[in-house]
């Protein structure tokens, strides 16, 4: 660049030609480039501005195309240099500019080359007689749009389909489609890698196609899916992360796109959370690390210790895990990965600010370092003028100051890659020994004895019988070494808990059951947390062991830190639910998958807080009957949705309202529990009953089937008018009038816990002032006494205990249904004067109100609600324990039972 045209240069282009040797030199042999830049270097140079350059000199042949291809190059470069080291182009910037010029270039090149080709051979064409095109991926910085400013571009050639060209215009020879896309890949390299007398425009690396350099250089979708599904490694699912297709242009058919995205998406994302991706990733940093360290490159910013690759690999490796459950990290650019593990509470969100703030620096010197000569360079300079360069070009006043902040931002960063990529398989655990049974039978049984066990033998006679199974010997080699890891931390972690014996029992048959799912074997092997923290919750509750044991995708869950954040979001749990399948629309199989995992996550942290002390029984009882009307509510938009779409006459909403009785009507829902309902409708159209009949069915089918996530609830139906013999969904006005004419007094009872929970809220508003107007309808007391009286004697008849000595808390007089049938029965007999009692409040608030009213003395009804409550929490800390029923010592409840029949005989013996 001659003294006059740098004189004459704007201040804020000093920086810039004082810090890049290439910059001074382009100026300076190509003077028409700066006239260029004086126009441009105050704006970014988007796509346009590029595609207008190349629209000025159409090429004629290859040479004019390489010529204009990199005199456009040139002057990117320029502006980009110039522009931020004046302060003007933050990085987002940056790679973006590169990644257009990228795609620009690639796209102009591919399009001229293609036409050149079909020229000779004609159009390549697919079995139906269509024109085919090359589709080019983009990998690595390229496709996640963050390229660098001396980056190569990691290409992959995927053809639709094979077949043969159409031959040109006046006829001539025809080839292979897959031929014609060989040439076409050969041309299309030579074209962006080769260097002439104007440069390069990019170095093209096609490495990371299937078997890279054996591999050939095109190949159709089928070939990919076929290497993928057969040959695909794990590194190449971290490459293929970034996978994006690179043409433009209205020959692209989007047939194609979805078409590579199918084969390409179940390959890198897994439908499971897959912590086995952590291992293969460790295992490929650690050879980046050798590769590093054998080439004494400890100074290489983005594969050294603390460098933009661990950034990169923290971000991916959350992708590779989740990615297949959470469609929200399936994104390319790094730094939109990490915001989104912040806001998924994956990473803490300091954490992830370091991380940001780490990138961005190490980003902008990685820049800084390529501008000096366009040389694709990482390593920092040794000499004392380049780094003082390269300290000023980052805003230091010197190398030292610079170097401080340096280092600290990669010590972060080194930090947080460690403590996700550490390897927690540090020498031998003590109990080693013991698990693979190497030690004497007497040795082995003492020490069983010193660590708590109660049952020593029984304990070594399972391990024994578990490492003897079939089952265990046939195991994959990588999954048996994987649980000979987990196995002593799984005794040390039982003999850490309240009951070692039962802890053993339940966490290996935990172990047993997914033995051959790797992912989760990977991460309790690397989160040994999770493997203790299975033991407090499978050792304190058998129904909790069984519960992960049927769904062990929930083990996640116990490294989630809002495990115990007691204040549960309904709101958050269904427009979390809601967004997840709005991700998967019309994959019936995902959506019903996707329901269960999220019920089932939410259901398990209200356990492991119930466990832990953190939830009263009332409350856990709200929680999971809040739960159940969101799945209801959700179950009932996606049936629907369904239907409109097979019978496009339902146009709007359906009046349409799920009525819950029983648990689910009086909010007092437990784990497992069924779910009674009611479906009414308010549609005068003629084939409505048939419609909602099958919106019934199907909502049905889609909460009780069982998939691969498990099972909802089940449904039960047969409180609905006539029961079983009725129909399934019944009008509003037709259901009036069978409460009026027909119901049984039975009926009458479980309607004062019957509550709309789904649907249309004006039809939910109808039934419940039908539901009033039936409970406060005027009743003969003894007629009603006796009807209830008879009901109770069916249901003694039916599930009472013939053991005088035991007490069966739910159904034995004395017990909770004496309480319910005395609130049904006051409700039935005395609402039309009180129309406090029609409330759905629960049998404890309904005792109080009751007493209020004096319908019943104070002196009973307190007691009574105590009693309530401790038959319940009875009741529950049996289902805690896996005890089917509810039977008890009588003679340990004598003083409730008597207090019970006590309220029983005032209320049914004495009131008239």
């Amino acid at each position: 660049m001659t003294d006059s045209t740098l004189s004459a240069a704007p201040p804020e282009w000093q920086p810039a030609l004082a810090h890049s040797f290439y910059l001074r030199q382009v100026l300076d042999t190509r003077p028409e480039l700066v006239s260029w830049l004086l126009e441009h270097w105050q704006a970014p140079v988007d796509a346009a501005t590029m595609q207008a350059f190349l629209d000025t000199s159409p090429p004629s042949d290859d040479e004019s195309l390489k010529r204009v291809l990199r005199q456009l190059r040139q002057r990117v470069m320029a502006a980009l240099i110039v522009r931020d080291l004046a302060g003007r182009a933050p990085l987002a910037e940056v790679v973006e500019t590169m990644t257009q010029l990228a795609d620009i270039t690639t796209n102009a090149a591919l399009d001229f080359l293609h036409r050149q080709l079909v020229a000779t051979f004609g159009e390549p064409l697919d079995k139906q007689g269509q024109a085919q095109r090359l589709l080019v991926i983009g990998m690595g910085k390229l496709g996640g749009r963050e390229l660098n400013v001396s980056s190569d571009v990691d290409y992959i050639f995927i053809y639709p389909e094979d077949g043969e060209t159409a031959g040109p215009a006046g006829g001539g020879r025809r080839i292979e489609v897959y031929d014609f896309f060989n040439r076409l890949g050969k041309r299309l390299i030579a074209t962006i890698d080769d260097i002439t007398g104007d440069g390069q425009v990019f170095r093209v690396d096609m490495r990371l196609r299937p078997n890279g350099d054996s591999g050939p250089l095109v190949c159709s979708l089928v070939s990919l899916e076929n290497y993928l599904i057969t040959q695909g490694r794990e590194w190449e699912r971290y490459a293929w992360i970034k996978a994006r297709v690179m043409n433009a242009g209205d020959n692209l058919q989007p047939a194609w796109v979805t078409a590579l995205d199918k084969i390409a998406r179940p390959f890198i994302f897994r439908k499971y959370l897959d912590f086995g991706a952590i291992n293969a990733m460790r295992d490929l940093h650690a050879q980046i690390r050798r590769e590093v360290a054998r080439k004494d490159k400890i100074d290489h910013i983005k594969l050294g210790p603390g460098g933009i690759r661990e950034i990169e690999f923290i971000a991916q490796v959350f992708q590779l895990i989740r990615g297949g459950r959470e469609s929200s990290l399936q994104v390319r650019p790094t730094l939109k990965v990490l915001a989104q593990l912040v806001q998924r509470q994956l990473i803490p969100a300091d954490h992830a600010q370091e991380l940001t703030e780490a990138y961005h620096f190490l980003r902008t010197l990685e820049h800084r370092l390529q501008y000096v000569n366009d040389a694709q360079t990482h390593m920092l300079p040794t000499g004392t003028a380049e780094r003082q360069q390269i300290a000023v070009s980052m805003g230091f006043a010197d190398w030292p100051a610079f170097a401080a902040v340096l280092e600290a931002h990669r010590q972060r960063v080194a930090r947080h890659f460690e403590a996700i990529f550490s390897d927690p398989e540090e020498g031998v655990h003590p109990l080693t020994g013991l698990w693979l049974e190497q030690m004497d039978s007497d040795d082995a049984l003492e020490a069983v004895s010193e660590l708590g066990f109660r049952q020593a033998k029984a304990m070594i006679e399972r391990l024994q019988a578990f490492r003897q199974s079939a089952k265990y010997q046939q195991l994959p080699a990588q999954n048996r070494e994987r649980l000979d890891m987990l196995g002593p931390r799984l005794i040390e972690a039982a003999a850490a808990t309240k009951t070692p014996d039962a802890t053993w029992q339940r966490g290996l048959a935990f172990l047993e059951t997914v033995s051959r799912r790797g992912a989760y074997l990977a991460l309790m092997q690397q989160y040994p947390q999770a493997l203790g923290k299975l033991a407090e919750i499978v050792g304190s509750s058998a129904w909790a062991a069984t519960y992960l044991t049927r769904h062990p995708i929930l083990l996640d869950e116990v490294l989630d830190p809002r495990l115990y954040d007691i204040a549960t979001d309904a709101t958050g749990f269904r427009d979390g639910m809601r967004q997840r399948l709005s991700e998967v629309v019309g994959d019936t199989e995902r959506e019903m998958d996707i329901m269960r995992e999220e019920h089932h996550a939410q259901v398990f942290r209200l356990l492991a807080q119930d466990i832990a002390g953190l939830q009263t029984l009332e409350r856990l009882a709200d929680h999971l009957t809040e739960l159940a009307d969101i799945v209801v509510q959700t179950t009932l938009d996606l049936c629907w949705e369904r239907l409109r779409q097979r019978h496009p006459q339902p146009a709007c909403a359906p009046k349409f309202a799920v009525i819950a009785y029983g648990k689910l009507g009086g909010k007092e829902l437990g784990y497992g529990s069924d779910l009674d309902l009611v479906l009414l409708h308010d549609d005068s159209e003629s084939c409505a009953g048939e419609l909602y009949a099958r919106l019934g069915q199907r909502m049905s089918s889609w909460m009780s089937s069982q998939t691969s996530a498990g099972q909802l609830f089940d449904v039960d139906y047969r409180l609905r008018p006539n029961g079983d013999a009725g129909m399934l969904v019944n009008s509003i006005d037709a259901f009036r009038s069978y409460l009026l004419e027909k119901a049984w007094v039975f009926e009458h009872q479980a309607l004062t816990r019957a509550r709309f929970c789904a649907g249309d809220p004006a039809l939910g508003a109808r039934f419940e002032a039908l539901r009033i107007e039936i409970l406060r309808q005027p009743r003969d007391l003894a007629k009603l006494r006796e009807d209830v009286l008879a009901m109770r004697q069916r249901m003694l008849d039916a599930h009472g205990s013939k053991n005088q000595d035991v007490f069966d808390i739910k159904q034995d007089p004395g017990g909770l249904i004496d309480v319910e049938f005395i609130i049904q029965y006051l409700i039935l007999g005395y609402a039309h004067a009180h129309e406090r009692l029609c409330g759905n409040l629960g049998n404890i608030a309904l005792l109080g109100i009751a007493a209020d009213l004096e319908l019943i003395p104070h002196e009973l009804a307190w007691p009574v609600r105590d009693i309530y409550r401790e038959y319940r929490r009875t009741q529950h800390a049996f289902r805690l324990d896996g005890i089917s029923g509810s039977k008890v010592d009588r003679d340990a409840f004598t003083r409730q039972i008597e207090t019970v029949r006590a309220l029983w005989t005032t209320v049914f013996e004495t009131n008239d």
